[in-house]
């Protein structure tokens, strides 16, 4: 797996906007493949995503929320293929209960490679994945071509956004783009399972 981090967007001065607005999705993945973090509507609140490769920009999402890298963190994919670099075998019972949930609002905590970054997993050895059911949280994967780390546009402990102009709010001018649309409408953030147990984390 290659960890090396890609350049900064905020040390590149064409990402300040994108020149043609018809264009935001792939405008958005430009940003993420670029190193820069870009906010987006989820099945329940708008998410802030970035490349979860990129060790920088991970980091600076982390400061951003004031979220100790400890606790770890979720990616979310449109497909299990683009999971599975980061993702230990488990048995196939308990994947097809997995892959019944999924693409939907299901959340599961599964055994991750050895290899995954600690500023990914934090102190455990496992990792949060979701496929998710939201179009253009997955249309934003596909395009940007890779799951996308993905947490609540707030800051820790706080109310999170549930459009843009909170997120612009919330988050004041330290996110580097925005992706404009509606979210899921869930009232509550996603279940949190584990896939081994089916044990739930959180509701």
């Amino acid at each position: 797996m290659n960890h090396s981090p890609l350049p900064s967007a905020r040390s590149d001065p064409a990402l300040s906007e994108p020149r043609n607005r018809s264009w935001p999705l792939r405008w958005a993945a430009h940003v993420l493949r670029q190193g820069g973090i870009v906010a987006y509507p989820t099945e329940s609140v708008f998410g802030l995503g970035c490349d979860p490769l990129n060790e920088d920009a991970v980091h600076h999402l982390l400061e951003l929320k004031r979220r100790p890298v400890s606790k770890g963190l979720i990616l979310i994919s449109d497909s299990l293929t683009r999971l599975q670099p980061f993702l230990a075998p488990i048995p196939g019972d308990r994947l097809e209960i997995v892959l019944q949930s999924w693409p939907g609002p299901v959340t599961w905590v599964m055994p991750a490679r050895s290899d995954v970054p600690k500023w990914l997993r934090g102190r455990h050895t496992s990792l949060a994945v979701r496929v998710t059911a939201h179009p253009l949280a997955a249309a934003l994967c596909a395009t940007a071509d890779m799951p996308l780390v993905s947490t609540s546009a707030n800051l820790s402990r706080l109310p999170p956004a549930r459009n843009a102009l909170q997120t612009r709010i919330r988050c004041d001018r330290r996110i580097d783009f925005v992706l404009h649309g509606t979210t899921g409408g869930l009232a509550r953030p996603t279940q949190i399972r584990d896939a081994l147990s089916g044990r739930l984390l959180r509701t």
